[in-house]
């Protein structure tokens, strides 16, 4: 890794699924300083021996390496009126939450999952349940003092993030902008959600694309304005932790390649 990366490297996380990091890039995050962001989607959290996340984990505290974690959020429904899938689907979060206590994260992303499309004819009773989950999910977090990061995936607004997050009131509970699903999906701009949300933004996933699909691109690849939205964050004195997205390795190093070009991490401090 080329040793200019490294101030780069020290402000952010970079997602690694599960068993990507245990059994390929283990060894390389400890060598380059990696801080991943470990996703938990798939069956790892049904099938995985708790010794092996305690084994992962010591690894990382013991190199003295800090980490983020992504909940699942395939098939699930946290806002589910099906009593059926919603219990299913808060199982899984809980077995995430519970390695929290393992893995003692600076956060935990997780997905609203609210569509439009299908929720806004019973946005009341998505909601109530939406809220139930997340009150319950929250205060696992609290007990071990990592906040909680929800993030933007369908929503075309920022209407039902602002609404939970005003309803659940808790600095353990936080906005996580993905920029790359903001032009996939919501196809609008960071400029529609930051001045409704910026008072709970704790988190940013970069990763870019053309508009038309969610490809996790490199920041700098695709059509994403990155030097406007890091000049708000600036002008708004906004420091969220910085999650990169990249979907390969060479991905990862143009991602540390472009941010080290641009400088746009200066002035943004890792909280």
């Amino acid at each position: 890794m080329n040793p200019q990366y490294q101030s780069i490297i020290s402000k952010c996380f970079v997602n690694v699924p599960w068993y990507e990091l245990k059994e390929k890039y283990l060894d390389f995050v400890i060598s380059q300083r990696v801080q991943p962001e470990i996703g938990f989607e798939g069956n790892c959290l049904y099938d995985e021996s708790p010794d092996e996340f305690e084994r992962v984990a010591a690894i990382l505290r013991d190199n003295r390496l800090a980490c983020t974690m992504h909940a699942p959020f395939f098939d699930l429904a946290p806002g589910a009126l099906d009593p059926e899938i919603l219990e299913k689907s808060r199982v899984k979060l809980r077995l995430a939450f519970e390695l929290l206590e393992v893995f003692r994260p600076k956060s935990i992303v997780c997905h609203l999952q609210f569509e439009s499309s299908k929720h806004d004819y019973k946005f009341d009773q998505w909601f109530e349940v939406a809220a139930a989950t997340w009150t319950e999910l929250i205060g696992m977090a609290v007990e071990v003092n990592v906040p909680v990061m929800l993030e933007n995936t369908y929503e075309n607004s920022p209407e039902a993030h602002r609404k939970i997050l005003e309803y659940l009131d808790s600095p353990f509970c936080g906005f996580c902008l993905d920029v790359g699903h903001l032009m996939a999906f919501a196809k609008s701009g960071w400029q529609q959600w930051l001045p409704e949300l910026s008072p709970w933004l704790g988190q940013l996933h970069l990763h870019d694309n053309m508009g038309d699909k969610d490809t996790h691109l490199a920041p700098g690849r695709g059509n994403f304005d990155f030097h406007s939205l890091f000049e708000y964050l600036k002008v708004n004195d906004l420091h969220p932790i910085i999650t990169l997205e990249p979907h390969s390795e060479k991905d990862m190093e143009m991602s540390f390649s472009y941010l080290a070009e641009t400088g746009l991490l200066q002035g943004i401090r890792q909280t």
